[in-house]
């Protein structure tokens, strides 16, 4: 624990019991059978929308870990971005890709990668998966129809071991799938909107 690894062995079965009394059980679900919610409308939805397994905390509204899956599924939203956006948020964010193309970095984030972003750090799309998305059209489209990804997300900050920050497969450029993103935002013409009454 606390940085080192441990191993522990038993003759017995911890399940080989007269009787069961509660509600943890070992349990395997296949995540192909998730089926996910979506915007049919505008905006990209929280990733809460697609959780599978939650351990609630002792504080309302805030999970302990959250367990989520994006499988497969339709991007239709019109009029809006449809990856996930630039953000950061008060949860920590472990994510990985189990198989195919992750939508928000294509070809940088390879099936068995995972990444972590601790509370409040920013993170979003690579600057490709970004060009890529404000030039598409509105037109429905399928998100990978065979692509699996995953988070752990939870209000805690992980640790991470010395023998994960030495691994030698860490992607040390990883920060550098941003540069090359361009401000796109025009206060001037926001104001002159706002300003005409066309908002």
């Amino acid at each position: 624990m606390d940085g080192a690894l441990f191993s522990a062995s038993q003759a017995f079965s911890p399940y080989n019991v007269v009787a069961w009394h509660g509600n943890y059980a070992p349990y395997k679900y296949n995540l192909d059978d998730f089926c996910p919610m979506n915007a049919v409308g505008f905006d990209h939805p929280d990733p809460s929308i697609f959780t599978v397994l939650t351990c609630p905390s002792q504080e309302p509204g805030t999970a302990v870990a959250d367990f989520v899956v994006f499988p497969p599924r339709w991007s239709v939203a019109e009029n809006t971005f449809r990856p996930p956006y630039y953000h950061r948020n008060c949860m920590s964010e472990f994510m990985g890709l189990i198989k195919g193309q992750y939508e928000a970095k294509k070809g940088g984030f390879i099936p068995g990668g995972s990444s972590l972003h601790m509370c409040m750090s920013p993170h979003g799309p690579d600057t490709d998966t970004f060009e890529a998305a404000t030039r598409q059209s509105d037109a429905p489209h399928h998100i990978g129809r065979d692509t699996m990804a995953f988070m752990f997300e939870t209000n805690y900050f992980p640790k991470l071991t010395q023998a994960a920050m030495a691994a030698p497969n860490i992607d040390r450029d990883y920060y550098k799938c941003w540069v090359g993103l361009k401000q796109h935002f025009d206060l001037n013409a926001v104001e002159q909107m706002v300003l005409s009454g066309n908002h």
